[in-house]
């Protein structure tokens, strides 16, 4: 009688507690069409109360159709009187909180603001409503099937796994497993592994199961795939039927529901569940309904999002891998159970290489080659499958070489596709294709942040300012396009990171290269190379001193733009200009082989838009005149120059300021080749011009004079000579050094003044005072002078630029004429090694040095390396300069010496002979 009792009251209550909550489910709807958005708290409740009701449909369906055993209805009738209480309560709030159509404004507004002392109330309400709604839920589930009582005689399976890759043998341990179990430890734990595409996510998953499988074989594991909603209720079923729980594969059963219910019950014993590849939020907050295409009444599917199939149950854990700092967030609930995925360290990366590969290789090659892949995992694995799949041929040397070739090599390596069975059916083993997946995904929720990301894709992956970017990637149509917002989109999907202060970003080269290719894709690429190349031609100023600290920080996006070259027009005048002011930076800071580079392709730019006349593109062939000329490629600068003076005399006349300049160059280049006579002309011309227009007390023209009597001196025309020099020094009347000294010192002190102390002309000036103090025989000045600009020298410019290296050969030189030999010789030497390095072995500075060493080591009596140095220095001129120039002959003259004091006459006479 009790029992009958018992269901007659369940069943009672239940059509009671449907049609009360039918009633209020239809006050919020429509409070919510006819007067606006409800409160969010009234939102959450009002995707409950359908659940809840159907919960209790099904319930009493099961009642009726006699599958619920007499224990489970006494336990649910508390739970279903519970339910009444709830809504009950909810009804008496909407009430008091909720205006009705027939309240005046001033009702209407008293009653919003009071609506939020209801808010905790209202999330009481709804946590108890879903806890009912699991209860019930699970019960109904379990009870509603035709087989359930001959289910219940079934025994239940062991736990097991539905992982559905097999475990890597190659698999490489990055400390992050320990993580993972270290933050799983707690009650209803989620953790998220988020990274990049092809870092190594779901293989750490994957092994993480196996291992928590080998630790507690009680424990269930399950793999549910998040791509689409399809695949992951195709994890459920797979749940439901490894679990085999009641009704799994009837075709009408909630399978969602099913499965949540079972996880719920902690009878049923421990789980981790794997969610793999939630890289779209729109997966889990699509309304169920919408996936199905409902149009019957609402019911639990219609109501409930798919984030709500995740459970919160103490006896299991969650662990998910995701592209998306942002969906990891709304899963776990915490940026605390977040674990970033990074590229590998090069130690783990080489061991799966190591690992992946079989034979030997080279460690060098596979050190650059683990490099050249960003030390992604993904790309490494393929890069081993494909020299294993075509070895012999294939080599780690051979891949590294074709990965270094062109652009169109390099995409071609990283967009093969070699199956791995370790890796889901459908995801894309291709480097390129895996990123290219979340760029299509953030241009459809996201545009502007596309735009963003093309323009970063072109710039160095260092480094790239903010005051670059903002403002300069936007159309005119991004209305609602915000920085802040789309740069965190870009560095939730681990695309870009931030420095330390967040005002600088970066890329990985792999994720730059693979933007591009995809821009390629799409016909945008060239578009944003004029932007980029626009922008920097606004950013980046001219070389000058005062700019050097701009020119260094954006000097690598310089050089990114060299392969930015657009097509034509204004881009293309834009992208020359960019390269000739990096070329003058490169040049000032002794980087001439990169400035030629870049003064090259300016020239070739300028030629094509302006015209091989132009001032412009001459005072680019003058600037790569000076470039090569600071290599040593004089007969290559000859020609420059000489074509800059014919240039500018033709389009700017013979006096004008630039075709003076230009007359210096060529003279100073001819002087270095020996050609005494025409280097004297030129400079004889550039002097009476610079007398005509500028005045015979002018810098210039006192600079015109003193290089004609270094000309004349060298020529052995010293009378001539003498009075040249006496013009340059201006005041130094009769050639006194006293008052060059007094020139120099006011030079030097001026621009301390105006220029600073670490400005390179007052560095220069030191120089020349120290040169002028030398030549009076005061040296301990003169050392203290050339002290002061090397070490300045070594701060500003750096240890190894050839000012520098200038300065320590100059305090060489006023050492030794000291006597302190040992400390001179320290820095021939050192003059010489960098310069081997900087210039090259047969750059004419570096064979100064080595006959410069020569001299202080046959001073010391030091013959044997003495005779080595001169030799090396008189070979290396012969070479450059050819038997006659100067420079050799005063070479063999010195070789001649060091022989003459080891006894070696005859080879000696041989020398002297020659010089004479």
């Amino acid at each position: 009688m009790a029992e009958a009792l018992t269901v007659v009251g369940i069943v009672a209550n239940i059509i009671q507690l449907v049609d009360f909550g039918s009633r209020v489910l239809k006050r919020l709807e429509e409070y919510q069409s006819k007067l606006g958005e409800i409160p969010e708290v009234f939102r959450h409740i009002k995707a409950e109360l359908p659940v809840l009701l159907d919960a209790l449909r099904q319930t009493k369906a099961a009642i009726d159709a006699g599958c619920m055993q007499d224990e489970t209805k006494k336990a649910l009738l508390p739970a279903v009187e519970g339910c009444g209480v709830q809504i009950k309560s909810l009804d008496d709030v909407i009430v008091k909180a909720l205006p009705v159509s027939g309240d005046s404004w001033p009702r209407r507004g008293r009653k919003a603001l009071g609506s939020l002392r209801y808010d905790a109330k209202v999330e009481k309400i709804t946590a108890v409503v879903r806890g009912y709604i699991q209860t019930l839920t699970y019960h109904a589930a379990a009870s509603s099937t035709i087989r359930c009582s001959a289910d219940r005689a079934l025994p239940r399976p062991a736990p097991s796994s539905t992982v559905p890759f097999r475990r890597d043998p190659h698999f490489v341990d990055r400390e992050i497993l320990a993580e993972i179990d270290c933050k799983s430890q707690q009650s209803a734990s989620r953790v998220a592994l988020v990274g990049l595409g092809g870092v190594g996510k779901s293989q750490l998953a994957v092994e993480y199961s196996y291992r928590v499988r080998e630790k507690s074989p009680a424990t269930w594991v399950f793999w549910v795939h998040a791509s689409s909603i399809a695949r992951f209720e195709e994890g459920y079923r797979k749940i439901a039927e490894r679990a085999k729980l009641p009704g799994w594969d009837q075709p009408d059963v909630d399978i969602l529901r099913l499965v949540y219910s079972w996880l719920c019950d902690e009878a049923n014993g421990r789980w981790v569940i794997i969610i793999d590849n939630a890289d779209d939020l729109g997966v889990f907050s699509c309304s169920l309904d919408r996936y199905k295409g409902s149009k019957g009444d609402v019911s639990s599917n219609a109501a409930a999002a798919l984030l709500e199939s995740l459970p919160q149950s103490p006896n299991g854990s969650i662990l998910i891998t995701s592209r998306s700092r942002d969906v990891a967030f709304r899963l776990t609930g915490s940026y605390a159970d977040i674990i970033g995925v990074h590229p590998m360290d090069q130690s783990h990366a080489l061991a799966l290489l190591r690992n992946k590969l079989e034979g030997s290789f080279e460690q060098d090659d596979a050190v650059a080659l683990v490099e050249a892949l960003d030390y992604m995992p993904l790309a490494i694995t393929q890069a081993a499958a494909y020299i294993s799949q075509r070895a012999p041929r294939a080599t780690v040397s051979r891949y590294l070489q074709d990965l270094s070739k062109d652009d169109r090599d390099r995409a071609k390596l990283l967009d093969i596709d070699i199956g791995d069975s370790r890796r889901d059916g459908t995801a894309s083993n291709s480097i390129i294709a895996t990123w290219q997946i979340s760029f299509k995904h953030i241009r459809r929720e996201r545009p502007s942040a596309t735009r963003l990301l093309s323009l970063m894709s072109l710039f160095d992956r260092r480094g790239i300012p903010e005051s670059l970017l903002s403002g300069r990637y936007q159309e005119d149509y991004d209305a609602s396009s915000d920085f802040e917002d789309d740069l965190n989109t870009l560095t939730s999907f681990s695309l870009v990171a931030t420095d330390v202060e967040g005002h600088q970003f970066e890329m990985h080269r792999l994720v730059q290269f693979s933007t591009r290719k995809w821009l390629e894709l799409q016909g945008e690429l060239e578009g944003w190379r004029e932007k980029y190349v626009t922008l920097m031609d606004d950013s980046y100023p001219v070389g000058q001193y005062e700019n050097w600290k701009a020119c260094q920080a954006l000097f690598p996006h310089a050089q990114a733009a060299v392969v930015c070259r657009p097509t034509d027009g204004g881009p293309l005048e834009a992208w020359a200009s960019v390269l000739f002011k990096a070329a003058w930076y490169a040049s000032e800071m002794g980087s001439y082989y990169i400035a030629e580079e870049m003064d090259r392709s300016a020239l070739d730019a300028r030629e094509a838009t302006l015209g091989g006349e132009h001032p412009d593109t001459l005072t680019s062939v003058s600037n790569l005149g000076l470039a090569l000329e600071s290599q040593g490629k004089c007969e290559e600068a000859e020609a420059m120059h000489r074509r800059a003076l014919e240039g500018y005399e033709k389009v700017l006349g013979p006096e004008h300021p630039s075709t003076l300049t230009s007359a210096n160059n060529l003279g100073s280049v001819l002087e270095r080749q020996g050609k005494y006579e025409e280097a004297g002309a030129v400079h004889r011309q550039a002097l009476e011009t610079r007398e005509k227009v500028l005045g015979p007390k002018h810098p210039d023209t006192l600079t015109s004079a003193n290089n004609l009597g270094f000309v004349l001196a060298r020529q052995g025309k010293y009378e001539e000579a003498k009075t040249m020099q006496r013009r340059a020094l201006e005041t130094r009347e009769k050639g006194k050094y006293e008052e060059a000294e007094a020139m120099h010192r006011r030079a030097l002190e001026t621009r301390e003044k105006v220029l600073g102390l670490k400005h390179p002309s007052t560095l220069s000036s030191a120089g020349n005072l120290g040169f002028v103090l030398e030549r009076q025989g005061k040296y301990e000045e003169a050392e203290a002078m050339h002290r002061r600009a090397l070490e300045k020298r070594e701060k500003v410019l750096g240890p190894e630029h050839p000012d520098t290296l200038t300065s320590a050969g100059n305090l060489g030189f006023v050492l030794e004429r000291q006597g302190k030999s040992e400390e001179a010789e320290a820095m021939h030497r050192r003059a010489l090694e960098k310069r081997e390095k900087v210039l090259g072995p047969e750059h004419p500075d570096t064979l100064t040095s080595a006959n410069n060493l020569g001299l202080v080591l046959e001073s010391q009596g030091k013959y044997e390396e003495a005779e080595a140095m001169h030799r090396r220095a008189l070979e290396g001129c012969e070479k450059v300069f050819g038997p006659e120039h100067p420079s050799t002959i005063t070479r063999a003259n010195n070789l001649g010496s060091v022989l003459e004091r080891q006894g070696k006459y005859g080879e000696a006479e041989k020398m002297n002979r020659r010089a004479l």
